[in-house]
Order: structure tokens, then C-alpha cells, then sequence
């Protein structure tokens, strides 16, 4: 019986080897065409990529032209000359060749319900820099109005940052964003974000503050000290 089985299970033996003996042939004999095209994607791919790579590490920007330069570029073309001149409200005549912004400050201002509108020039007078410049009433609403020119070229991402302060404790900051501003013959006015003075008996008193405006290359403009006073509202 054991020699039995042993002689049936000697042929499906050997039928399975010749199978897989075919089988083994058969894919040896396939072409690899599928594979190769495959090989050739991903090469072409990864060759893709370093391409890109390679051209972004290697991309040097254009120099930076100054405003008059641009204009120009286009000075055979009046009607392009004008329209650039009018976009950006000067004329070649008031551009210097000058690569870096200015901004600079005419004015400082503060619109409240108590004190209705007061501005202030800038720079302001040393005698009376680090002074209290205003006075408000505590839950007052205010705003400080800001009146300046850009020059030479636009200026870009211009923020703000105002830090105040009592009895050296700092107990404030307000961040934001003015904008990008062309030059123009016509200064810009501009208005910050609506403030409220605080109520209470501690909240009265004399504050510093430190007023900073830069833009996104970092470069400030301008940094105005000033104090204000808080009294009771009567």
C-alpha cells in the first residue's frame, strides 16, 4: 500500500516540476518591454525633478531697477510713458534713480470724541519729544492719523508696530499692516486701527509709547517716542 502511493504520487511530482519548468521558461521568454518603458518613466522623472531642482538653485532674480529706470524702458512709447507716470502719480522729472524707498513722515494725528482732531508735525520738536503729546479720557475711542510721502521707489509691505508702556511695564502692542504705497505727488493719509482707552483708577495716569514703521526688508522708516495721559472721565 505505501509503494502504492509512492508510485501515484511519483508522476504528479513530476508533472508539477514540468509545470512550473514551463512556467519559469515561458516568463523567461516574455519581453520586458512594460518594464523597461517603466524604468524609463521614473528616469525620466527623477530626471524631471532634477531639472527643476537644478533650475531653482541656479535662479538668480533680476536686479532691482529703480522707477525711473523702468519708465525709461519705455520711453519711445509716450503713450506707455504716461500711463506708467499716471499709475504711479509722479513724473520722471521728480525720480532721482534712487534703488531704495523712503517714507517719510509729515504728520502725526489723533481723532477722538474728546478731542475732536489734533495733528502734530514731524519730527517733533526735541523739547517736546518723550512729553505727553495728548490726553485722553479713560474709555475713549481714538485713532492715530499718520499724513507721509514715499520716494524714489515703491515701498513694500510697510507695517507698524505701536508698544506702550506705564511705569515701565509694558501693558500693550499693536501690530499692522499699512500696505505697499507708489510714489506720488499727493502725500498718503492714513488711518490705524480704532483704539479704546482703559477705565478704572488704574488705568489712569501717564503712558510711554514707541510708535516703529518697517517694511519687508526690514528697514525702518520711522520711530517716533511719545507719552500720552489717561484721566478720569468726569
Amino acid at each position: 500500500m505505501e509503494s502504492g502511493k509512492r508510485a501515484e504520487a511519483g508522476p504528479s511530482t513530476g508533472v508539477s516540476e514540468e509545470k512550473q519548468e514551463r512556467e519559469l521558461r515561458e516568463m523567461s521568454e516574455k519581453p520586458l518591454s512594460v518594464e523597461v518603458c517603466d524604468d524609463r518613466e521614473e528616469d525620466e522623472e527623477d530626471d524631471d525633478k532634477e531639472d527643476g531642482a537644478g533650475a531653482l538653485a541656479g535662479f538668480v532674480p533680476g536686479p532691482l531697477l529703480s522707477l525711473k529706470e523702468q519708465i525709461e524702458k519705455d520711453k519711445d512709447d509716450e503713450s506707455l510713458r504716461r500711463w506708467k507716470e499716471k499709475l504711479l502719480g509722479c513724473v520722471e522729472g521728480d525720480l532721482n534713480g534712487q534703488m531704495e524707498p523712503e517714507v517719510k513722515f509729515h504728520s502725526i494725528g489723533i481723532i477722538s470724541n474728546d478731542l475732536g482732531e489734533v495733528n502734530y508735525p514731524l519730527p517733533i520738536d526735541r523739547n517736546r519729544n518723550g512729553l505727553v503729546l495728548f490726553t485722553l479720557k479713560e474709555g475713549s475711542r481714538y485713532q492715530l492719523k499718520l499724513t507721509f510721502s514715499v520716494l524714489h521707489n515703491i515701498v513694500s509691505g510697510l507695517t507698524y508696530s505701536n508698544t506702550v508702556w506705564k511705569a515701565r511695564l509694558q501693558v500693550d502692542q499693536n501690530k499692522g499692516m499699512l500696505g505697499t504705497f507708489a510714489p506720488q505727488r499727493e502725500p498718503y493719509v492714513h488711518l490705524l486701527d480704532e483704539e479704546t482707552t482703559p477705565s478704572g483708577v488704574l488705568a489712569r495716569g501717564i503712558y510711554s509709547a514707541n510708535l516703529k514703521f518697517e517694511d519687508d526688508d526690514r528697514r525702518c522708516h520711522m520711530e517716533l517716542k511719545y507719552s500720552f495721559e489717561i484721566k478720569k472721565n468726569s
